[in-house]
């Protein structure tokens, strides 16, 4: 059916907007169903109940929260398509109104089809007569002075035509509109049933893609993506609730990714956003998605499981590696806060999900065992692209010898942590910022930005092959806030300096497998580097293991953070396993620091640190 302007004129928006809140109500409603739950529901029977019985009611249960978590996001964009159609509407009904008050107003007649009659007006250069009237069309060219010049065209001739083309205009674009979400709204539908497999989390991830696509401008550029924390907390706090609600189910993902939103809302629009990302990637075969979606379903697990401390989701997404922050117990109502920065060849995957996120859970965990009146959270934070390394191919492992990823991170993490600041209700909360391996070169670099880390009052830096500074000092806690811990069977606290590395050449060209004898030719630490990173590793450490008395002080990125001349307070730590024991990894002391199991001394040190006792730490003599 053709729209006509009268039919534009007479709209009822508030009839959609009306449509839409009722589809808000129902959103709502699955909501507070999914939240009772899990919050209640699961809690007592995991609380109470053993047995099959019981595990067997868990999962119905984690089936009916799942489904509602579907039905409060497809309700949640049916209410935003509708919003979103009525406001554009409303827009153009509006440019209609407009014209029309303009025709009423110069006393033109506005026709059914559009056109607009005019009267006559001005005077004939000859006769002095006025000029005869006429009517506008959409497409008919103004009244334009003849070549003779002798007669000037009616005054009126280029008004009506304006309001002509205006009349259209505003018709034309909301019959786009209106086709544009009637497809939108055919597509919103679920499917006969009341399971919801991974299938129809596929379909709802297009869904979403689509009312984005189709809502545009209506919600997505009032996102202060380009404030600071503080801002962005102060816009959340003035949006009505219905304003969030829309917000939440069209974006979770920038909602919950954006510092500076309260951590309770952050963690609400990234489980969503972790549903949505889980059935956009099903939908692929490649290698990458596959990688993501097996670390993407064991966060959703250990989410699902209720585990103590609390889990918060921070951050979630599969750009580059892939993104993941993850906080045990709530950073916004806790006194001491850590967020740890995982390095080399941390990536979005299962093993991340697994290892990391256990990481700051006994950090999490330590600190309330050693201060258990200071409530704290432990973060791990995959806010960036760690290097990765290549065994096949040598080449890929540059990144590792470089600051780039580091630098980049840097910047990510100081907005994270700025936004840390602005939402912890104690306003300046004890905050430690934790680096292990790679990852503390980029706690370093994040130190050495103007005005330093956030709110950071203490920094640990555990496996650490540089920072990026000469001396403690220059990472803006003072040294004494700097605490290192550097296992002396970690292969990565010994990386040679550049200079010392600079003839890794031979490492490079000979690939995986010469690095690794390169490296066993000069000893253990090449060895176990050669074959962990390639022929880059195995060279430089092979040569760091042949010059171990050449700039004894000197790390990869700068002054050994460990050695006596960085001057920062060296905590105790297990040897760890020799890197050839039989029934160990290789490279096993590199990972134990947080393992309370494996390096009790260290997982209690950082702790202590964390959870602001660090004046009752183990201390171990510098190198």
């Amino acid at each position: 059916m053709t729209l006509t302007w009268a039919q534009l004129r007479d709209l009822k928006c508030g009839e959609l907007e009306g449509a839409a809140d009722g589809w808000g109500r129902a959103s709502n409603r699955a909501d507070a169903g999914r939240d009772r739950i899990e919050t209640q529901l699961l809690t007592g029977l995991r609380g109470t109940q053993r047995g099959a019985a019981a595990e067997a009611a868990v999962g119905r249960l984690q089936q009916m929260s799942r489904n509602l978590q579907y039905v409060y996001t497809e309700c949640g964009l049916l209410r935003t398509t509708l919003n979103s159609l009525a406001h554009e509407l409303r827009l153009q009904q509006r440019a209609l109104r407009e014209a029309l008050d303009d025709a009423e107003s110069l006393k033109f007649t506005v026709h059914a089809d559009g056109s607009v009659t005019y009267p006559a007006a001005g005077e004939g250069l000859i006769d002095g007569k006025p000029l005869p009237g006429g009517t506008a069309s959409v497409g008919s060219l103004p009244g334009l002075l003849p070549p003779s010049g002798l007669v000037a065209p009616n005054p009126n001739v280029a008004k009506a035509q304006d309001i002509a083309d205006r009349v259209a205009k505003a018709v034309r674009t909301a019959a786009e509109t209106d086709w544009r979400y009637a497809r939108i709204l055919r597509r919103l539908r679920a499917e006969e049933g009341l399971k919801v497999p991974d299938a129809t989390w596929t379909d709802a991830a297009g869904d979403a893609a689509a009312v984005r696509d189709a809502a545009r401008g209506y919600l997505r550029d009032g996102i202060p993506r380009d404030t600071s924390p503080a801002e962005r907390k102060a816009w959340w706090a003035g949006l009505t609730d219905e304003q969030r609600e829309e917000y939440l189910a069209v974006y979770p993902d920038q909602i919950g990714n954006l510092d500076g939103i309260p951590a309770v809302v952050r963690d609400a629009a990234n489980r969503d956003n972790l549903q949505l990302l889980m059935g956009k990637l099903e939908g692929r075969d490649d290698a990458k998605s596959e990688t993501q979606l097996a670390g993407l379903r064991e966060i959703d697990r250990q989410l699902r499981e209720g585990r103590q401390p609390p889990m918060f989701l921070l951050g979630i997404g599969d750009q580059g590696n892939g993104r993941a922050i993850v906080s045990f117990g709530n950073p916004d109502t806790a006194r001491n806060v850590s967020a740890y920065v995982p390095g080399l060849n941390t990536s979005l995957d299962e093993e991340f999900a697994k290892s990391d996120l256990k990481r700051a859970r006994d950090t999490a965990i330590g600190a309330k065992e050693i201060n258990p009146e200071s409530p704290s959270a432990a973060i791990v934070w995959l806010g960036y692209d760690a290097p990765q390394t290549s065994v096949s191919d040598p080449l890929e492992n540059l990144d590792v010898m470089g600051e780039g990823n580091a630098e980049a991170g840097a910047v990510a993490y100081n907005r994270f942590m700025a936004g840390i600041s602005a939402t912890n209700r104690y306003g300046d909360p004890h905050v430690t910022a934790i680096g292990h391996s790679y990852g503390s070169l980029t706690v370093g670099l994040a130190a050495q930005e103007r005005d330093g880390i956030p709110g950071a009052d203490d920094i640990v830096l555990v496996g650490s092959p540089g920072t990026g500074a000469r001396s403690a000092n220059e990472l803006g806690v003072g040294k004494d806030h700097v605490f290192v811990g550097a296992a002396e069977n970690d292969p990565v606290t010994k990386l040679p300096n550049s200079k010392e590395a600079s003839g890794i050449g031979a490492g490079v060209a000979g690939g995986a497998s010469t690095g690794f004898v390169l490296g066993a030719s000069a000893g253990p630490v090449g060895a176990v580097i050669g074959g962990a990173a390639g022929g880059i590793a195995g060279g430089f450490a092979g040569y760091s293991a042949q010059n171990a008395q050449v700039n004894e002080s000197e790390a990869w990125f700068g002054t050994d953070p460990a050695h006596q001349e960085f001057g920062a307070n060296r905590f105790a730590v297990s040897d760890g396993p020799h890197p050839f024991a039989r029934g160990h990894d290789l490279v096993e002391a590199h990972s134990n620091y947080f393992n309370p199991s494996k390096d009790q001394m260290s997982a209690d040190n950082i702790a202590r640190i964390v959870s602001g006792k660090s004046e009752e730490i183990q201390r171990e003599r510098p190198r």
